[in-house]
């Protein structure tokens, strides 16, 4: 999979939203309501690494894996980052994805969560 077909697959979800935040965190970032479910690094030396939430299980497993580790700052709410989106399997990635977004998702509130779906 593709960075930019990685990128189009984010954005199609339910209420995503896509962000680019500039100087210093320099991140574009896929959210859904205010909970982040993934993002691309945007500058050196971590450029377009891939960043998405895990489970406690599937975080230890993934990080044993070579070309993912923990995510920079996040590694200790069980976020990931892969170094390079096209050598990772894809059937993988996608599952993984939607995990991360369903488990922001299903965080918000309900309401929230209802009006989002509804759209």
């Amino acid at each position: 999979m593709t960075r930019e077909q990685l990128k189009a697959r984010c954005r199609r979800f339910a209420g995503a939203k896509e962000q680019l935040y500039g100087e210093p965190s320099n991140v574009l970032c896929y959210a859904v309501g205010d909970k982040n479910f993934a993002y691309f690094k945007t500058s050196e030396p971590e450029k377009w690494r891939f960043s998405l939430r895990v489970t406690p299980e599937r975080f230890v497993e993934l990080t044993d894996m070579p070309g993912v580790k923990p995510a920079r700052y996040m590694g200790r709410f069980h976020w990931i980052t892969i170094v390079d989106v096209s050598r990772f399997p894809e059937d993988y990635l996608l599952e993984l994805l939607e995990w991360s977004y369903q488990k922001a998702l299903s965080s918000l509130k309900k309401r929230d969560r209802e009006a989002l779906l509804a759209s």
